[in-house]
């Protein structure tokens, strides 16, 4: 995904954008709830969250209480990419703003801590 968004921004004349985008879940790892910081023709920061399923497109995914947060706190620049059938015929969606707007969350994990004895 980087690569593409690599590629608008130079289709756009944005070399100096394009040379800024940065793969966070790689350089940083992967807490910053996003996987790419990439810019808007304008330089605006574009935040992409990418998920990927060799499924249909309807397969649901799981989303970090981080990513939630970002996706809220950052909603004018977060952009979901949902990438599906990935292997054989890969397609992707994008799903921009806060994810529960965009998406029906479930409540999927619970944090256990033992009872004091």
């Amino acid at each position: 995904m980087a690569d593409l968004e690599y590629r608008r921004l130079m289709k756009a004349g944005k070399a100096r954008l394009a040379g800024r985008i940065d793969h966070v879940s790689r350089t940083e790892g992967d807490g910053h709830g996003y996987d790419i910081l990439s810019f808007e023709d304008s330089g605006k920061e574009k935040l992409i969250e990418v998920k990927t399923t060799r499924s249909r497109a309807e397969t649901p995914f799981f989303v970090s209480r981080n990513e939630l947060k970002v996706s809220k706190d950052r909603a004018d620049s977060y952009h979901l990419v949902r990438v599906f059938n990935f292997g054989h015929a890969p397609a992707w969606f994008p799903l921009s703003g806060s994810l529960d707007a965009s998406c029906i969350l479930e409540p999927n994990d619970f944090m256990a801590l033992p009872r004091p004895a």
